[in-house]
């Protein structure tokens, strides 16, 4: 199966300017992610989509390529991320006269991953038979117990149930969708708006590789464990 291995690094960011080439522990954030895919046994290269000439010059630096410059009107943030996919998949598809079975999307914002993450994602995808696979990781607040909705006035439980439910541990198990990888199949991309609408497996990834950088706290916070070298 043909592998097209996507990053996806726009100009613009509201929480934290120039976020993706933003220095991290001393090396634009990008970085990270380029030198992490490109260990992976599963891939040989690494496209990024960027609207920025900037990202573009230091992607190629980093061993990524660069074909194309993303339109503007995809570089919003509001641009749903799938359509960036499908524009990728497509433009590439037609320079590289090639068909792509499955793409492997690794977000800039999750620099704390492991190859072995990319790896078992990719593993999973090629021996279940699903549209894609996604990360999770376990959910610290539970919306069957401690995440509330504003009513009116009134505040309610995001899920109820019939059960009263006491404690978190009582509450069924929730997790947090993270940005350390996503492999889908090229077809399902295609055809499909969101990823939810098909089958989907998942890989399960510690607390601490599945920081997803969206604002200076969770920057500063990766850049810390980073440094420390937490456990892996």
């Amino acid at each position: 199966m043909e592998l097209l291995t996507l990053i996806c690094a726009r100009e613009g960011s509201k929480g934290i300017k120039n976020k993706n080439i933003k220095l991290f522990n001393g090396k634009p954030l990008i970085y990270y992610t380029i030198k992490k895919a490109l260990t992976s046994k599963f891939i040989d290269e690494v496209y990024v989509s960027t609207d920025s000439i900037k990202i573009s010059k230091l992607s190629k630096l980093f061993g990524a390529k660069v074909k194309f410059l993303r339109k503007k009107d995809l570089s919003h943030d509001t641009t749903p991320e799938i359509k960036v996919w499908k524009d990728a998949i497509s433009r590439l598809e037609k320079l590289n006269n090639k068909k792509y079975d499955y793409l492997c999307v690794l977000p800039v914002t999750s620099p704390l991953r492991l190859t072995k993450d990319i790896d078992n994602c990719i593993k999973i995808f090629k021996s279940k038979k699903c549209d894609g696979v996604i990360t999770i990781t376990p959910s610290s607040k539970n919306p069957y117990f401690n995440m509330v909705k504003i009513d009116k006035t009134k505040l309610n439980l995001i899920n109820r149930t019939k059960k009263k439910i006491f404690t978190r541990q009582k509450s069924p198990k929730v997790y947090d969708v993270t940005t350390v990888a996503y492999v889908m199949s090229t077809k399902f991309i295609k055809e499909k708006s969101s990823i939810f609408e098909g089958k989907l497996e998942y890989n399960i990834i510690p607390k601490h590789r599945s920081i997803d950088i969206d604002d200076k706290i969770d920057f500063k916070f990766a850049e810390f464990l980073h440094q420390k070298k937490w456990k892996q």
